[in-house]
């Protein structure tokens, strides 16, 4: 997984707590990974879910704070967690936005307007939302559609969980 690599700094973990599912909740592998700036700070925090017995990974969950470079990409560009999707797939075709959709979701108490975006690969579902606090939450999902309830799965792992 690319987004392990270490390009300088090790970062010390990110100053935000992480919304995700369980690791004990997930019946198959995980992995994790935390995205580092030069300074050694954390610019964001992903998750790989694997179901497929080590033949892939079945969901990549990112939370990037605010200033997040991986936060930037064109109007047809895929999100960083999508991009990492297909990577870890080893596809190589290219694959772009087509679409762009907001739609309410009740998570807990609170009402999200999750982005549903559209890819041109079919077998990718890929959502967004902004949390209270300013990071963003991306879900890539390969061969599985997003459903509402999966925003019930989701809850906040402490930052400790990922510090070195």
């Amino acid at each position: 997984m690319s987004f392990l690599r270490r390009r300088s700094a090790t970062p010390a973990g990110p100053d935000f707590d992480v919304l995700a599912m369980d690791p004990g909740d997930w019946p198959g592998n995980l992995g994790a990974g935390l995205l580092p700036a030069a300074d050694g700070s954390c610019q964001g925090v992903f998750l790989r879910y694997d179901l497929f017995g080590g033949h892939g990974p079945a969901m990549i969950i990112g939370n990037l704070p605010e200033g997040s470079p991986a936060r930037e990409t064109a109007d047809d560009e895929v999100p960083f967690e999508v991009a990492q999707l297909l990577l870890a797939l080893e596809m190589d075709e290219p694959v772009s936005v087509t679409g762009r959709e907001d739609t309410p979701v009740m998570h807990e108490d609170n009402l999200l307007i999750v982005r549903r975006i559209t890819c041109s690969e079919r077998r990718i579902s890929c959502v967004q939302f902004d949390r209270s606090d300013n990071v963003l939450v991306t879900i890539a999902s390969w061969d599985r559609p997003i459903t509402d309830d999966l925003y019930q799965l989701l809850k906040p792992l402490p930052p400790k969980l990922f510090q070195q």
